[in-house]
């Protein structure tokens, strides 16, 4: 059974910088795609970023601020997070997606970002 745990949150200052981790165990993790959501109070779970094979995407409230990686030898996907701004606060998800081309299936407790403005 494939599990994934965050760690790397915090608290920061508006325009800080964070790096939070996945480490996934259980399965074949150079094979999932990996992704990064965020829930901030009283709104709904949204998209940040995500990484397949190569390509990496993001949401339009991130791109050019949060870099998606992996390190497959360690079973990690890291979000570095770079001018945080007071509305990036929120528990950050990690996320995988086990079938090819299927949604993500697992999910990990959450990390809490907040960015103190």
């Amino acid at each position: 059974q494939v599990h994934v745990i965050e760690s790397g949150g915090g608290l920061v200052q508006a325009g800080g910088s964070l790096r939070l981790s996945c480490a996934a165990s259980g399965g074949t993790f150079s094979g999932y795609r990996m992704g990064w959501f965020r829930q901030a109070p009283g709104k709904e779970r949204e998209f940040v970023a995500g990484i397949g094979w190569n390509p990496t995407y993001y949401a339009d409230s991130v791109k050019g601020r949060f870099t998606i990686s992996r390190d497959n030898a360690k079973n990690t996907v890291y979000l570095q997070m770079n001018s945080l701004k007071f509305e990036d606060s929120a528990i950050y998800y990690c996320a995988a997606a086990t079938r090819l081309g299927g949604a993500y299936d697992v999910w990990g407790q959450g990390t809490q970002v907040t960015v103190s403005s």
